[in-house]
């Protein structure tokens, strides 16, 4: 009977309907013994005798991939897959699958969210309220803003179709630029520069990468417009936290929300900041798309290993 190892510490906490159809398959699986985001060394014990791997965001390199000596199929829960080396994956036949799509829109949503209570102040009004003061804050319309889009992929795009109703003027930033689509949704391609020093709200959409980490660092984050809201819903890594406290502290940029961060989970000095909306990276944590994402993993885990048999 083959075996996997599903490494994502919620897997089935929707819905058991993943596991019934791993274990319909004739699939034995064993879940994260603990609860949280797997070490390299806890990933090379479990692994051991493991077919397959239904991962979260543990790191997957070579010399983890390396002590799986059965390991045939990584099936990702989610739309990223950096934490996995691809090129020693290939090398070793091993197959990786994610699941780009369920996430795009949850994400946008989560993204639209933090905009809007970013320019109602509606956390700080929140806080106020339940310590007993009596305190309104004078927000801004999201309506008519300009809002600038960094990476028009699934989750970008996304936010762009939520958007429409509320008549934005909308740039992006793209390496790949769709001229195409960005005609027919109303978006205007910038460059970053112009996009940050432009925008009344800037929402990142982009992977990490070697070019991308770093992205918003202190100069860029200081050529943003003056209060202006940064949003990041994407990857930790992209902004120069320690430059974006400074930047909120000094009151020079109006507010910013982050789900994601570069050290998680997060315990710095952004957490001492009213501007600003914090959550616990939940971008994807919508039950309708954990069930999804949960549903395609599993089934790219049963191809896998329905195939890797037929060769056997």
């Amino acid at each position: 009977m083959p075996q996997i190892l599903i490494s994502t510490s919620t897997f089935g906490r929707v819905s058991q309907a993943p596991l019934n159809l791993l274990r319909d398959a004739g699939i034995e699986c064993h879940l994260n013994p603990h609860g949280r985001v797997l070490e390299p060394e806890e990933s090379k014990e479990l692994l051991t005798g493991a077919d397959g791997l239904i991962a979260g965001t543990e790191r997957l390199d070579r010399e983890v991939l390396s002590q799986a000596p059965r390991l045939r199929v990584i099936a990702r829960v989610g739309a990223g897959v950096e934490n996995v080396d691809l090129e020693a994956a290939r090398e070793l036949g091993i197959e990786v699958a994610n699941t780009p799509e369920p996430p795009a829109r949850a994400v946008a949503e989560l993204a639209l969210a933090g905009i809007l209570a970013s320019l109602r102040d509606l956390c700080a009004a929140d806080r106020r309220l339940r310590e007993g003061r009596w305190q309104k804050p004078m927000g801004r319309l999201l309506s008519g803003k300009t809002v600038g889009i960094v990476g028009t992929g699934r989750a970008g795009r996304m936010l762009v179709d939520l958007l429409a109703p509320f008549r934005c003027r909308l740039l992006a930033f793209d390496i790949a630029p769709d001229s195409e689509w960005a005609a027919s949704s109303g978006v205007s391609y910038v460059s970053l520069e112009a996009l940050l020093g432009s925008s009344d709200v800037v929402s990142l959409h982009v992977p990490l990468t070697d070019d991308t980490r770093g992205l918003l660092d202190r100069r860029r984050i200081e050529s943003m417009q003056a209060g202006s809201i940064l949003v990041n819903c994407a990857r930790g890594g992209l902004v120069d936290e320690a430059a974006l406290a400074d930047n909120l502290r000094g009151g020079r940029l109006g507010g910013a929300y982050l789900d994601v961060f570069e050290a998680e989970p997060y315990t710095g000095p952004l957490t001492d900041l009213p501007n600003i909306v914090l959550s616990p990276h939940i971008g994807s944590y919508a039950a309708e798309c954990r069930l999804e994402m949960e549903m395609q993993a599993a089934a790219a885990v049963i191809r896998a290993l329905a195939s890797e048999r037929g060769r056997a």
